[in-house]
């Protein structure tokens, strides 16, 4: 199936594309989710998914922040701190939910990369997925991805 990155978008109000992710969105903050939203859904979507990862994270595969799945497509936002309506995997920290950007002191900014996957099926994908089981799942059924990026700095 060809992907196609074209219509859909996914952004905050709390921060901008490449834009400064605020403290309370992070572990050094309030550690809560940042309120996400997104638009133009392509024709035939099922499902979507969503993961949040930071490949700068000092570790071979980066660290996975926050997975979840299983979003019917009549949804268009996830309000802040509310990610637990739906389904979520396991972060790098084994744990189930969202845990904010913390990188270590004096590592630079990291980036955080948002991204959102419509999918052609609606999957009955399993609880506590980690970012390559989920990943693997979804890969024959994405039509079209967004990534929203945010910067954080300790």
């Amino acid at each position: 199936m060809a992907l196609n990155i074209k219509d859909l978008r996914i952004y905050s109000p709390a921060f901008t594309s490449l834009g400064h992710i605020p403290k309370q969105y992070t572990s050094d903050g309030e550690n809560i989710s940042p309120p996400l939203e997104w638009s133009g859904l392509p024709a035939g979507t099922q499902q979507l998914a969503l993961i949040c990862h930071d490949p700068d994270a000092p570790l071979p595969q980066g660290f996975t922040h926050w997975l979840i799945y299983g979003i019917p497509p009549r949804i268009n936002q996830i309000p802040e701190g509310d990610g637990s309506k739906f389904t979520e995997g396991m972060n790098s920290s084994n744990q189930r939910g969202y845990t904010g950007p913390a990188p270590p002191q004096g590592h630079g900014p990291h980036h955080y990369y948002f991204w959102l996957y419509a999918l052609d099926a609606e999957l009955d994908l399993k609880p506590n997925m980690n970012r390559e089981q989920l990943l693997n799942a979804i890969a024959d059924h994405v039509i079209e991805q967004a990534r929203l990026v945010g910067v954080y700095e300790s």
